[in-house]
């Protein structure tokens, strides 16, 4: 039951099986899928389109990511994958077993996700990189107020290639003198969420560090147990974040994007939103960094290829390009993977070019609209309207959406108290005359929030972003007290809000500790109970140790004694200078004496052999016959027996009886008596020579 337990506990287990199963399985399950195909329509004579489309919205409502926007040649073999494991033979059967089991939706969604990534793969395009984009980049970092270099790795799967570019710009920075106090910063973010926790680990194997040369190694690397850890001070320069390209909003003001081996997966037209994406989030020259496999495409109007070869390419400014993208980024109706119950895309997010119209009301609204951002009641972002990063930047560490995070220095305060302002009164608020910092240049900035009513929706907030030009110096003279004033009242009236918010956070974290000190005293009473467990088993323990070795001991004297008996045995049996042969019940040899090897040809490798399998120089071959007898009758056997050279013994055979009075075998004994047969012959010979002489007739 344990490892079954287990492996339902894990949820990882495909199948669960006997050991002698594992081979059939194994060979029936395909081989690992290979690259993307070009085409993204679903095969002639394959399965229909429904089931492949109903499995990929299911995926979406189960897990929150869509797949839709992926290739389907790609999506579907990953499927026909998980049929294989399971047995399957048709979508429609899988897609039963997918509703089913919530544990198969993970697994197929693991599937989809392809983690391929490794330190400095493909060599060509990171010494290109070296040599062409960093340095430029941190030069025009360096000149900035703030000093510092944003990048973005999307996809980052386990985290090698973000580390990659890390350890590039540290050594870059320590090559150039004018770059060292550069403030690098690296985002780096995956859908996939155990991924993303592998690579904040930096942890890594043996094995992921054999592209790296040893000074790189010794660098950048510490061991740890059987791996190695990234180092602290590069492991800061490096912020992981689970993040959907298609769904989240993405980072801004970066100088460099690396989306490797990704845009491959994607259909064209999502490939084509993704890198309108990405030159929306890039500075001015700033460098995109795509896979050798893969082209800007469609989007070669606003990127120029810096090393063809190496896939490098610089943003180009393009007027009208900078509309703020949406999300989630919509996904073509005519795709294959959409259900036909999903919502069409509206006219503005059509992967076709807009209209007339609609370019003249992006560009109006881009240079003269305000910028602005919706959220809800908890003031996470839901859409933002024009450019926003003069009043909102991305806050460091996991990925966070959340305008008050995002909030500038100078409009939190004010921003935090509007919105409850404006939630609890259903009315707008104004707050004007703050102070912003932004590229080294503080400007007044106009508040405003908006309630706004949508059927079907929980509370929205529109949020106002107004930057004021500075008021001519004699009316800001006289307005100043009036400022001042007003902008005491304001902040006063933030602070009590903030107090009073900040009293109902402690009260509530005041509860929490309280009941989280209750847990812990029960869970001391517990350990406590459990470690005089532990003590009293310690104890028993100790006293059967002692038991043991008693034990122990007294059968390490009886075994000396044993050994000293068989020594003193063997000895006796030696000085007498008897050949004597010890079978078994069996008439196997069981042990002999030295004298015995006269005899019989025997040797130490011989004991447990049959009698009849041994040669002798006897000439007795009755000799079995009367083992048998003896132990047939128990009665002894003693013969004078003539060996091959002349020599005569006297061949006894008894048998063998145990201390339990218990016949166990059989004993022979070889005596040599050939000086008394030579005697004896001479007697009689003498003996005859008498009885001759004594015959003859006397003479006269």
């Amino acid at each position: 039951a344990m490892p079954r337990n287990a492996a339902a506990a894990a949820g990882l287990a495909c199948s669960l099986v006997p050991p002698e199963a594992l081979a059939r399985l194994l060979l029936q399950s395909p081989g690992p899928a290979g690259p993307p195909e070009t085409h993204d329509t679903l095969p002639a004579g394959g399965e229909p389109a429904d089931d492949l489309a109903a499995i990929v919205a299911h995926l979406a409502s189960v897990t929150g990511h869509d797949f839709s926007a992926y290739k389907t040649s790609s999506v579907q073999r990953r499927i026909e994958r998980r049929l294989a494991v399971h047995g399957l033979t048709t979508l429609s059967a899988y897609r039963r077993l997918l509703t089913d089991s919530a544990q198969e939706a993970a697994l197929l969604q693991k599937e989809l996700f392809i983690g391929v990534t490794a330190f400095f793969r493909d060599p060509a395009v990171w010494q290109a990189a070296a040599e062409t984009a960093l340095p430029e980049l941190l030069h025009r970092a360096a000149q900035r107020p703030q000093r510092r270099l944003r990048g973005w790795v999307v996809g980052c799967s386990t985290g090698e290639e973000a580390y990659t570019l890390a350890m590039l710009l540290v050594e870059q920075m320590e090559r150039d003198a004018l770059s060292r106090e550069v403030d690098v910063q690296i985002f780096a973010t995956d859908a996939n969420a155990d991924a993303v926790e592998f690579a904040r680990r930096g942890l890594y194997p043996d094995s992921a560090l054999a592209p790296l040369t040893p000074q790189r190694r010794a660098r950048f690397f510490v061991a740890e147990g059987g791996g190695w850890r990234v180092s602290k001070s590069l492991r800061e320069k490096v912020l992981f974040a689970r993040h959907d390209l298609i769904r989240d909003a993405p980072f801004s003001r970066l100088d460099l994007v690396s989306c490797r081996n990704l845009l491959i997966y994607l259909r064209a037209p999502m490939q084509e939103k993704v890198l309108r994406l990405f030159h929306y989030v890039l500075q001015p020259e700033g460098r995109l960094v795509l896979d050798h496999s893969e082209t800007v495409g469609r989007a070669e109007g606003l990127f120029e290829p810096l090393d063809p070869k190496s896939r490098i390419y610089r943003r180009i400014e393009v007027p009208g390009a900078r509309a703020s993208p949406s999300f989630p980024m919509p996904v073509d109706a005519r795709s294959p993977l959409r259900t036909p119950e999903s919502p069409a895309v509206s006219e503005r997010e059509a992967p076709v070019g807009p209209s007339l119209q609609t370019l003249a009301e992006r560009l109006i609204l881009d240079e003269v609209a305000p910028p602005a951002v919706i959220v809800d009641a908890t003031g996470d972002i839901l859409y933002v309207s024009g450019r926003t990063g003069s009043f909102l930047e991305p806050a460091a560490g996991r990925a966070n959406w959340n305008v008050h995070a995002m909030a500038r220095e100078g409009l939190r305060v004010a921003l935090s108290a509007g919105l409850r302002l404006a939630l609890e009164e259903d009315k707008p608020v104004h707050r004007r005359g703050l102070k912003v910092e932004f590229h080294g240049t503080e400007m007044d900035v106009e508040l405003t929030v908006r309630p706004l009513h949508w059927t079907g929706h929980g509370p929205l907030l529109l949020v106002i972003f107004r930057e004021m030009p500075p008021a001519p110096k004699r009316r800001r003279q006289r307005a100043v007290r009036d400022e001042e004033l007003q902008r005491a009242v304001e902040e006063a009236q933030a602070l009590r809000e903030e107090m009073r918010s900040s009293q109902e956070e402690l009260q509530s974290t005041n509860e929490e500790l309280q009941s989280t000190n209750e847990e812990l005293q029960s869970t001391n009473e517990e350990l406590q109970s459990t470690n005089e467990e532990l003590t009293t088993s310690k104890e028993e323990m100790q006293a059967m140790n002692e038991e043991l070795q008693t034990v122990n001991s007294e059968l390490m004297s009886k075994i000396e004694d044993l050994a000293q008996a068989q020594s003193d045995l063997r000895n006796l049996l030696n000085s007498t200078q008897i050949a004597t042969l010890f079978l078994d019940a069996a008439m196997n040899v069981r042990r002999f004496t030295e004298q015995a090897k006269k005899v019989i040809n025997l040797r130490e490798g011989d004991v447990g052999r049959p009698l009849t399998d041994l040669t002798t120089t006897l000439e007795y071959p009755e000799l079995i016959d009367d083992v048998t007898n003896v132990l047939r009758t128990l009665e002894f056997c003693e013969r004078s027996i003539r060996t091959q050279d002349g020599r005569w013994y006297s061949v006894r055979v008894m048998p063998y009886r145990t201390a339990e009075n218990v016949i166990d075998g059989s004993v022979l004994t070889f005596v040599d008596i050939t000086p008394v047969k030579i005697l004896e012959a001479q007697l009689h010979g003498a003996a005859q020579a008498a009885r001759g002489s004594s015959a003859d007739p006397v003479g006269p």
